[in-house]
């Protein structure tokens, strides 16, 4: 019987293991394209949990950016808050834009088969 689902026990190709991490990392991304409220967490969050008995590279490659987006989200709130207190408008541009190259910097070091281990992250999954 053909299941639309995969093999969560079969193993990825270094290519789809690849292809794989990059979309974890760029996936991030969505919470621009998407105004839905945690997306950015979200659709990372689904592939990982898809993927990660595929590969250990993937599994700890979506705990690398789970943790990424909730951390970096938790400082963009604060930031937000802080606006109250105008140091905030300093901050906020300043971690958004941080975000954001970090995002792409991570996925162009996984499309060259490197893990990438985020800055500045607090480590929820280990």
């Amino acid at each position: 019987m053909n299941s639309l689902l995969p093999n969560p026990t079969e193993q990825l190709s270094p290519e789809s293991e690849r292809s794989c991490c990059i979309a974890l990392h760029l996936l991030g991304l969505s919470g621009l394209i998407f105004s839905i409220t945690c997306i950015h967490i979200i659709a990372p969050l689904i592939l990982w949990l898809l993927k990660r008995s595929s590969s250990s590279l993937v599994d700890r490659t979506g705990k690398e950016v789970l943790n990424f987006q909730i951390s970096w989200t938790l400082y963009l709130f604060v930031s937000g808050a802080l606006c109250f207190v105008l140091i905030g408008w300093f901050i906020f541009p300043f971690i958004s834009l941080a975000w954001l190259i970090l995002m792409i910097r991570a996925a162009m070091k996984a499309s060259n088969g490197e893990f990438y281990s985020y800055p500045m992250t607090i480590r929820f999954l280990k």
